[in-house]
């Protein structure tokens, strides 16, 4: 990546951790974090366990995130919680259009682009995740997929709000499947990534950060960070634990 694009590294959680684990685990990795190090560091816990972290994390550089949101503000939506309500939980980044939300929730391209919207409205980041399955990537229709996804998540994007976006490439055929898009494949995508974003966000895009999501792992975490365009990566597995995820916030340098 350039020396321009700070790396940032996300740890999601996934539907993993109780309060009481959630805490422990941040503790570790608030304790573990290299006080020099040069990435930013993000965790996102499930919803119920976001207060016990942002308690935790209090006074640390680590970064609070949701791993969803909903569109609205308020309203009578059982179940949903709003990009108002995680900004008063203290969080700064929202995950919106991951693969699973995609694939067991039915989140649609239109879906994700109004989470995207609300949250910029409310004053968070969006990480913004695309990717192809096994399925389009056998097909050769990764990078149909992939402008698809992203032309169609950051439709109505107001200018303003350019410089607020986080990208984050997931090949969906390489999560939790032990497979990893060798650092080669996985740069190609994100120059492609790149230059859309050239196209969509103008000046921006030489600043927005894209992120690799894909079975990241301390073992691999150094060649995949070290392609120009992967600025940082959002970690699954390896990051509910402590040691494996400070050993991929090493690797960034």
């Amino acid at each position: 990546m350039t020396t321009e694009r700070q790396p940032l590294i996300a740890g999601n959680w996934k539907m993993y951790k109780t309060q009481g684990e959630a805490r422990a685990l941040a503790r570790e990795i608030r304790q573990g974090l290299n006080p020099g190090a040069r990435a930013e560091v993000m965790v996102a816990p499930p919803y119920t366990a976001l207060a016990a972290v942002a308690g935790e994390l209090a006074g640390s550089p680590i970064r609070l995130s949701a791993q969803d949101t909903f569109w609205e503000g308020q309203g009578a939506y059982t179940g949903a919680i709003s990009p108002v309500m995680l900004l008063d939980a203290g969080c700064h980044y929202v995950i919106v259009g991951h693969s699973e939300r995609r694939q067991h929730f039915g989140d649609t391209n239109r879906d994700i682009n109004r989470k995207l919207l609300a949250a910029l409205v409310a004053g968070l980041v969006p990480i913004l995740c695309i990717g192809e399955t096994i399925e389009e990537r056998q097909a050769e229709k990764t990078l149909k997929v992939v402008a698809e996804q992203l032309r169609d998540g950051l439709a109505g994007l107001p200018g303003e709000a350019r410089e607020r976006l986080v990208i984050a490439y997931e090949p969906v055929w390489a999560i939790g499947t032990g497979l990893t898009a060798t650092p080669e494949q996985a740069q190609e995508v994100h120059a492609f990534i790149r230059s859309l974003l050239r196209e969509f966000l103008g000046a921006a895009a030489e600043t927005t950060r894209v992120l690799y999501g894909g079975s990241v792992t301390p073992d691999n975490a150094l060649s995949l960070l070290s392609q120009g365009d992967i600025d940082g990566a959002l970690v699954g597995g390896a990051s509910l634990k402590s040691d494996s995820f400070l050993k991929i916030i090493a690797a960034a340098g």
